[in-house]
């Protein structure tokens, strides 16, 4: 593979440049014509069906549904919850007609659906017995970014998950906060290996119309804190507005509580950048949509029939197993030339069938983590490719855990904190819980609270910023 097709920048050198073409060279996606948006390509869109798969899976398995809403909500429904909407209305797209017609009120493309599903919800919400509604959407969703594309990670249409449900309770609702923001966590961590803070947005960095938001954040290489996923008690801030009521088992009317939870295809962007490296991608076995690519090799035609009849042999035994395997038959490029494509585009393990390996009755085995060759008998092919494969997620996980760890400092002086976010990660700090200061660490250092622990951690010194009594240990750091 040439300089030219392979990655010409170093990871360490030039973060963004790496990223712009490992995801192009990979051909994971590309630049559509308009600014803000992208195409996705197969192999990308391959990683995002194994994170949909995943989810989609967990969701059933916790009684929740799929359904579909409309794309246009009415400015009307918007408007109904003014934190929301006063939150959302910079970002929306706005359709104003309808061929040469004027609209009677302008539309909004969907920037998310909380109020085109709360206004059904509404209807079909009569008595307790409704509740609750556990509803998931598996859709895309646009918000204007135009001026800066980054593929993944910033861009004006997204494809993401919004699961959307209707309780009873308060104590129903913030089980289903936790419960979500559990399912997402095995996600991240344990089957893209991506290693999280796990915690609650402040007041000021909430989604805007919630109760309170709960959030997973990761750190990645560049020193910045990117959001993973979110689920939000939105409370009656929904259903209040849009009359959502129910009759309870004491004979009397209630709102009913909601949330909201996704996560988008920024995992992806998040996988890439955390994993891959100067060779280009490097996929966790459990999200990777080829998990193994068997290349046969061979120079002499009176060698290929043995080559390629082994070659489907292996893909074949690998397949009952449940694995996803991959044979390149391609004759237009040499062996060399796959080996350096296949390692460009992550995949974790690669099988290499030459005539010595007929001959031995054996496979050589690549590992992408580490780059160790083994030869592996026939009888032990299954057994090995499946124990490596859990080494290569382990290890994958173990490396960014090693990396997060090392980038989470404590600090107690302002001065310091400043110092040390030069350098990037999250700092571990207390603060006063005063929105004001909260207010002055963003202006002036361009860091945010990105998460308050799920269980409070205990104050080691004053506000960071004031000085005055601390109330809270908080996680800042810059972000995406």
């Amino acid at each position: 593979m040439s300089k030219e097709i392979g990655i010409t920048v170093k990871k360490a050198d030039d973060l963004s440049e790496w990223y712009t073409q490992v995801v192009t060279k990979a051909e994971l996606a590309d630049y559509a014509s308009m600014k803000g948006f992208m195409v996705i390509r197969p192999y990308g869109y391959a990683i995002w069906e194994r994170i949909r798969g995943y989810l989609d899976r967990r969701f059933k398995e916790t009684n929740h549904s799929n359904a579909y809403f409309p794309a246009l909500i009415p400015e009307g429904f918007l408007k109904k919850e003014a934190a929301h909407f006063k939150g959302f209305t910079p970002e929306v797209f706005w359709v104003t007609h309808a061929g040469e017609n004027a609209l009677s009120e302008r539309l909004a493309v969907r920037p998310t659906s909380e109020t085109i599903v709360y206004d059904s919800y509404s209807k079909w919400v009569r008595s307790w017995r409704d509740l609750p509604i556990l509803i998931n959407l598996w859709n895309s969703v646009l918000r204007a970014e135009i001026a800066a594309t980054r593929p993944f990670l910033r861009t004006s249409e997204f494809l993401w998950q919004e699961g959307h449900t209707a309780h009873a309770t308060k104590e129903d609702a913030d089980n289903e906060v936790m419960q979500i923001l559990e399912i997402y966590r095995q996600l991240i961590e344990e089957e893209m290996a991506i290693p999280v803070l796990a915690g609650y947005k402040s007041e000021r960095e909430k989604f805007v119309g919630a109760l309170y938001t709960t959030t997973l954040e990761a750190m990645m290489p560049d020193g910045k804190a990117m959001q993973m996923g979110t689920s939000h008690n939105l409370g009656q801030n929904f259903s209040v507005p849009f009359e959502m009521k129910y009759l309870g088992k004491d004979e009397q009317v209630h709102y009913a509580w909601n949330t909201s939870w996704g996560v988008s295809w920024r995992m992806i962007g998040a996988m890439i950048m955390l994993h891959g490296d100067d060779r280009g991608l490097m996929i966790p076995p459990r999200i990777a949509p080829i998990q193994v690519v068997i290349v046969p090799i061979y120079y002499k035609a009176a060698d290929a029939d043995a080559v390629t009849n082994k070659a489907r042999s292996v893909a074949k035994l690998l397949r009952e197993s449940g694995l996803e395997v991959h044979v390149d038959f391609r004759e237009q490029y040499t062996p060399g030339w796959k080996f350096n494509e296949w390692e460009l585009k992550g995949v974790p393990l690669r099988l290499e069938i030459g005539p010595r390996d007929v001959e031995k009755s054996q496979v050589s085995l690549v590992r992408r983590d580490d780059s160790r060759r083994l030869a592996i008998s026939d009888g032990m092919t299954l057994a090995e490719v499946e124990r490596c494969l859990a080494e290569i997620q382990d290890n994958l996980f173990n490396r960014a855990k090693s990396s997060l760890e090392a980038l989470i400092g404590q600090v107690s002086d302002y001065d310091q904190f400043k110092k040390i976010l030069e350098r990037g990660g999250f700092l571990r700090a207390c603060w006063c819980s005063s929105g004001e200061c909260e207010e002055a660490i963003k202006a002036e250092t361009g860091a945010t609270i990105r998460t308050l622990p799920l269980t409070d951690e205990t104050t080691f010194s004053g506000c960071i910023r004031c000085g005055k009594p601390a109330r809270k240990v908080a996680y800042f750091a810059r972000s995406y």
